[in-house]
């Protein structure tokens, strides 16, 4: 049986688009959520820019479990679609990377090739972002730059806690 783990999506957005209305759509496909983050704003890149526009925002966004590991490949295809569902004239409102995390690792999903990238199945990588120790989740070089600057450490520090509590029940 593959290992349990925390699943969780981190939601890029646009400002007009309802968080509500996004913890909804998932929910249907992934299952009741049972953390929701604040949202920071999205400024270490620009490269959402022109499909997406300005002033955009990323939060963490949980699920309810049980979840396993062997979920990431269908999560990141289901999440692919739902973007394109979301779309309006072909432009994303939203961008989901869907990821997980354990006790001692945060994996995200990826259909881009890279040298950290682990090739799991239908064109998805798991991304190794972090790894934990010292009391809390430390990223690597190539870690996404929000991911890298602290701002979700808190986030992550609260769904150890709801996984390891979960995976004890």
């Amino acid at each position: 049986m593959p290992p349990r783990i925390k699943l969780f999506i981190a939601v890029l957005a646009r400002p007009d688009v309802d968080k509500n209305y996004v913890a909804t759509l998932l929910a249907e496909v992934f299952g009741s959520t049972d953390y929701q983050g604040s949202p920071h704003p999205f400024d270490v890149t620009s490269y959402y820019e022109e499909e997406m526009g300005t002033n955009l925002s990323r939060y963490i966004l949980a699920f309810r479990g049980p979840h396993y590991a062997d979920i990431l490949v269908g999560a990141k295809l289901g999440c692919i679609e739902l973007e394109k569902g979301s779309a309006i004239d072909g432009r994303r409102t939203i961008n989901l990377d869907v990821g997980y995390l354990d006790h001692n690792k945060i994996v995200l999903a990826s259909t881009k090739e890279a040298g950290q990238k682990l090739y799991q199945d239908a064109g998805v990588y798991g991304d190794f972002i972090a790894r934990y120790g010292h009391g809390k989740y430390n990223p690597f070089e190539w870690s996404f730059p929000d991911f890298k600057d602290g701002r979700y450490d808190s986030d992550f520090a609260t769904l150890r806690k709801m996984f390891l509590k979960e995976s004890h029940e």
